[in-house]
């Protein structure tokens, strides 16, 4: 959400929709795996669940230094350069979810939840689950983004404001971390 709503207020609503897109795409591989039950192997390999978590939070933290080095327009992007094509930021939102082993076991523990183990159907229900969770987190992260683009020129004109946003998110990112570091399997 918090690259959503960057991608909104650094590019305005076209981008915000293209990194929704890519946060949702993000998605997709750990809704796949918990379906397959691939999330299962997260859950009993500490290597493979470390190894992802220290990329997601490497990741997430060098976000944060890029936020906060950013002089002069808004950017949130790595490498000091803004991505020209809808490529680039979708790349970016996708790394960001892909890189968060907890997504996986979230699904992992979620839809059994809601699937009985008898039930012929089990996995046509788990896509049906997925579908849904999907649009819905695909609403959630369009709603937001087209938020902060509204608000994107009244804040990009302030000096002050821009500073202070740049804190924020580079907090944001940084507190992802750190949540990220002190979650266990």
């Amino acid at each position: 959400m918090v690259y959503t709503v960057s991608a909104g207020l650094a590019r305005g609503r076209r981008a915000s929709i293209v990194a929704a897109f890519g946060c949702t795409l993000g998605i997709l591989p750990h809704l796949a795996a918990a379906i397959v039950g691939l999330a299962g192997v997260l859950y009993t390999s500490s290597v493979v669940f470390e190894t992802l978590k220290y990329l997601g939070i490497l990741y997430l933290l060098v976000m944060a230094v890029a936020t906060l080095r950013e002089r002069g327009p808004l950017r949130f992007e790595l490498g000091g350069r803004m991505p020209v094509r809808a490529r680039g930021v979708i790349v970016r939102a996708i790394l960001l979810n892909l890189l968060n082993p907890k997504l996986s076991l979230f699904f992992f523990a979620f839809m059994p939840q809601f699937v009985r183990a008898g039930d012929p159907n089990r996995l046509a229900h788990m896509f049906m689950l997925s579908a849904v969770f999907v649009a819905a987190t695909f609403l959630v992260f369009v709603v937001y983004g087209i938020a902060a683009a509204a608000v994107r020129h009244y804040l990009l004109a302030r000096e002050r404001a821009l500073a202070w946003l740049r804190r924020v998110f580079a907090a944001a990112f940084v507190g992802l971390a750190a949540r990220l570091a002190f979650s266990e399997r």
